[in-house]
């Protein structure tokens, strides 16, 4: 079991981009800060990925969560845990990578 995602959570995508949460949640907390679902939006600035010469710049812009909590929800939708995964997608919403977790309570677990 992990520690539950929280809105305190430090993510990233695999290109050094940072993850904004916007949640809608004003109910569930854990370790402080509102728990995380997959419903949430998540937002990535700052990345740095360039396709090569003649590509150009291609950036991850947001992540769709594709593994969440199996036995743990909120509000109705699956929360998110240290083990879930997330995959960093482009505007285009070519996969780009999957989002990198760096930081993460670890007062309330879920599975």
């Amino acid at each position: 079991m992990g520690g539950l995602l929280n809105a305190s959570s430090v993510l990233q995508c695999p290109h050094g981009g940072m993850v904004q949460v916007t949640t809608s949640d004003t109910k569930i907390k854990a370790g402080g800060d509102y728990v995380l679902r997959t419903t949430d939006t998540f937002t990535i600035s700052g990345c740095t990925f360039n396709l090569g010469p003649a590509g150009g710049p291609h950036p991850c812009v947001s992540v769709k969560w594709v593994v969440s909590a199996l036995d743990s929800t909120g509000i109705g939708d699956s929360n998110l845990t240290k083990e879930s995964v997330g995959l960093c997608q482009a505007a285009d919403q070519a996969v780009q990578g999957t989002v990198l977790i760096n930081v993460v309570q670890q007062q309330v677990t879920g599975q």
